[in-house]
């Protein structure tokens, strides 16, 4: 069932933003009484799944789940639907239609997509308010793998900027470290500050940055897993484990790196319970986990929203994801971070759907890639709505639309670029599978 919801929820994500940006294309289009003569879901390239007539408009659903359109009389798009061109320009069609009415109806999807994002951040904003570490709070500093290392970080280390801008939350230290040029942090008492090797970026990026940023924190159990060999041990909650094997513990990465150590291992475990020092002994099992959990709820700080304060803060939210995701091009395009060989298609997301539903979830990642999909359409990419766009822009200046010679050869070209662009995503995607099994 996990991977069923997976795949379900990723379907039902697209689905929906498909259906709401392409109505965001027919709405404005049928208002200026402009003929729309296709309104589908997914592509359906030779054949369709459902369709049907109503009106002058043919409802459908695709078999090809790539996204979605709106076929609009009189216009030159993926259809290449030359010799409706050839003949003479009706009052309904596209072509006729004054050019800020046809930029309207171009930039309507992605006004829907920027919309829905700011409706659902300030929805999320006002029911749920905002969750985070501080990255101030973390008065033990950091902790970092070998990978972090080669940024340049050091465990204990407590960061302060990167670019000279003081991160407010850990949780945005990771992508801020990889869209950033240099860090500043405080090391024994002294403000270092280093640049972020691209080399370094591009093992965090192989490794989807994992586990190579982490906060130190005092080894205080929260929770024992029931059945566990810790609680077969005697381990309760609310103790602080000070030492293995007689070796001082003084932070949990210390104790979680002990425990790695000892798969199969018989070790002892002093811990500090209610003022008094208790030795226990277990034997780690080979997963090297012994059932206990961190209490990293005191590091938790929410800033809450009332209803009118969640919109304009929805707003900011909206704009801070579409930067960020502006600034990753700056490392897509820089070969020596490889970022590109952790672009994920349609698989690799269907591998970041949770396995049990969860509308947090959904309803955070359909915004953000509503406005993915926002920044991608405008692109002055042929084919695509900004490539639209484009020429309208050039027509109002210019005072005359390009030739549709012109603009035929820019929907072959912006085609070729997206299809190569799908090709590389999708290559990407069966890569990382099969090299699993290598």
């Amino acid at each position: 069932m996990g991977l069923l919801t997976q795949i379900l929820t990723f379907i039902l994500i697209i689905s929906i933003l498909v259906i709401l940006h392409e109505l965001g294309h027919f709405i404005p289009a049928k208002y200026f009484k402009t003929k729309v003569e296709k309104f589908y879901l997914f592509f359906d390239v030779k054949f369709s799944l459902f369709k049907k007539k109503i009106g002058e408009t043919e409802y459908g659903i695709g078999w090809l789940p790539l996204g979605g359109y709106v076929k609009i009389a009189g216009m030159i798009d993926e259809s290449m639907d030359t010799e409706q061109m050839k003949e003479e320009p009706k009052p309904w069609e596209f072509r006729s239609k004054p050019a800020w009415q046809r930029l309207i109806i171009m930039i309507g999807g992605v006004t829907v997509n920027f919309f829905l994002a700011w409706i659902i951040y300030s929805l999320l904003l006002f029911n749920n308010g905002d969750s985070y570490i501080p990255a101030d709070s973390l008065k033990y500093g950091i902790q970092v793998d070998s990978i972090g290392e080669q940024i340049g970080l050091k465990t204990g280390d407590q960061i302060l900027a990167i670019d000279g801008k003081k991160t407010k939350k850990y949780t945005d230290a990771v992508l801020d470290i990889l869209l950033g040029d240099d860090i500043t942090v405080n090391r024994d008492g002294k403000e270092i500050t280093f640049n972020i090797p691209p080399e370094a970026k591009a093992n965090v990026l192989s490794t989807q940055g994992k586990n190579f940023l982490g906060y130190r924190s005092k080894p205080l159990i929260e929770k024992i897993t029931t059945g566990s060999v810790a609680e077969k041990a005697g381990i309760l909650a609310n103790d602080e484990i000070i030492g293995v094997n007689g070796k001082t513990i003084a932070y949990w990465d210390q104790f979680v790196k002990e425990i790695q150590d000892s798969a199969n291992k018989k070790i002892s475990i002093q811990v500090l319970r209610n003022g008094e020092t208790k030795e226990l002994n277990l034997t780690v099992p080979k997963e090297a986990a012994i059932g206990v959990m961190l209490n990293t709820e005191d590091l938790v700080v929410t800033d809450t929203y009332t209803f009118l304060q969640s919109i304009p803060a929805g707003f900011n939210k909206t704009i801070e994801v579409l930067t960020k995701q502006i600034r990753q091009f700056k490392i897509l395009f820089n070969t020596k971070t490889k970022a590109y060989k952790s672009v994920k298609g349609p698989i690799g997301i269907v591998e970041m759907m949770p396995q049990e539903f969860d509308w947090t979830f959904f309803w955070s990642f359909m915004a953000m890639f509503s406005v993915w999909l926002a920044f991608v359409n405008l692109l002055p990419i042929p084919a695509l709505d900004g490539g639209h766009v484009m020429f309208l822009l050039y027509e109002i200046i210019s005072g005359r639309p390009p030739s549709e010679k012109v603009l035929e050869r820019g929907q072959i070209i912006g085609f070729v670029i997206i299809m190569g662009l799908m090709a590389l995503v999708f290559g990407n995607d069966i890569w990382n599978i099969i090299k699993r099994f290598i």
